[in-house]
């Protein structure tokens, strides 16, 4: 049985919240909300909890800056050398039924290593930034970043985190970026997880160690030559690349002759290789503009074309709206060199 008896609810079609007061049968219960009792299906209620996470709250998003933030002291803590972690910790406030529900979240960096960073923190919500700043972070302490609604978790928050070295080291790379995305039913399970332990905060490791710098291998052009290897003059690379294309059509039929016996995952693949390709070719062409006609269907291959540019650092932006030659079946690429 789904339900039991004195289980919180929420009516769906009224969004009022209940309780149950009595299991009727497999279909229905009795349910009292406002001291009314009254007789319902079980698919006309559910559970609170989830009803924050089906529930968007409309808040336009200003973006905030933060300019000559002074350092924050923290307090030191005595594990050594484990890596560098994001922490949430939420803040619980009382609903009408008097049951502890999460209001928002706050946000620290925690450095558990012996060396102190300089970092840039961006938080995004649905691709656009919401949130930065830049400062430094001690060893053994931890740092206070903001605070964020516990409504805003179901617009697709991403982290992203640039960090270097306070004191550069020769052996060490010079900057290190990584990024966190999550989902608000993963914080949930968080926030769970971290109540039956009885513990305050939950973490997300950002990186173990910081990496070491990559030495690139010193080619000799003169022995290249010797050996019989066409060297080109730098200056001249673009001449020699294969020309780019300012639009691509990424329909498998126009891509290959024999594509009726390939799977769903092997037409995706090519289809991702080809939009890769004239991508690199694009930028390495120093193209203003990229359009890629994905078509419409179901929209995967758009998607993971979508999630592969909100990863490219020469993107200014890229849109996917009506065109009179693609309709909604294309999209736009704008780079900035």
């Amino acid at each position: 049985m789904k339900y039991e008896i004195g289980d919180k609810i929420i009516v769906l079609l009224t969004n009022e919240e209940g309780k149950v007061v009595e299991i009727m049968n497999e279909k229905m219960v009795m349910i009292e909300v406002k001291g009314v009792r009254f007789p319902a299906y079980m698919d006309q209620i559910d559970f609170p909890y989830f009803n924050m996470f089906s529930q968007k709250k409309v808040v336009e998003k200003k973006k905030i800056y933060i300019d000559n933030l002074p350092k924050e002291k923290g307090v030191a803590r005595d594990k050594k050398d484990e890596g560098m972690f994001i922490c949430f910790v939420p803040v619980f406030d009382k609903d009408v039924f008097d049951d502890d529900v999460v209001e928002k979240l706050k946000i620290y960096l925690v450095n558990q290593t012996t060396s102190s960073f300089g970092f840039k923190y961006n938080l995004l919500f649905n691709g656009e930034s919401s949130f930065d700043l830049a400062n430094t972070i001690e060893p053994l302490h931890e740092f206070y970043l903001h605070d964020i609604n516990f409504d805003d978790l179901s617009d697709n928050p991403r982290f992203d985190v640039e960090f270097t070295l306070t004191n550069p080291d020769k052996k060490k790379a010079p900057y290190y970026e990584t990024s966190l995305k999550l989902k608000a039913k993963q914080i949930f399970k968080k926030i769970e997880e971290i109540k039956l332990k009885n513990e305050a905060s939950f973490l997300y490791p950002l990186f173990d160690r910081f990496p070491d710098k990559v030495e690139e291998e010193k080619v000799d052009i003169n022995k290249l030559g010797n050996a019989g290897y066409r060297v080109y003059d730098l200056s001249r690379v673009k001449e020699l690349l294969p020309p780019a294309r300012t639009v691509v059509d990424l329909h498998i039929e126009k891509l290959t002759d024999s594509w009726k016996h390939l799977s769903n995952f092997e037409i995706l693949t090519l289809q991702l290789k080809t939009f890769e390709h004239f991508y690199e070719l694009a930028v390495s062409h120093f193209q203003p503009t990229l359009t890629i006609i994905h078509g419409v269907g179901v929209g995967k291959l758009r998607d993971e074309i979508h999630a592969i540019l909100k990863t490219k650092k020469e993107v200014k932006s890229f849109v996917n709206q009506y065109n009179h030659l693609y309709g909604y079946g294309a999209t736009e690429i704008y780079f900035a060199y």
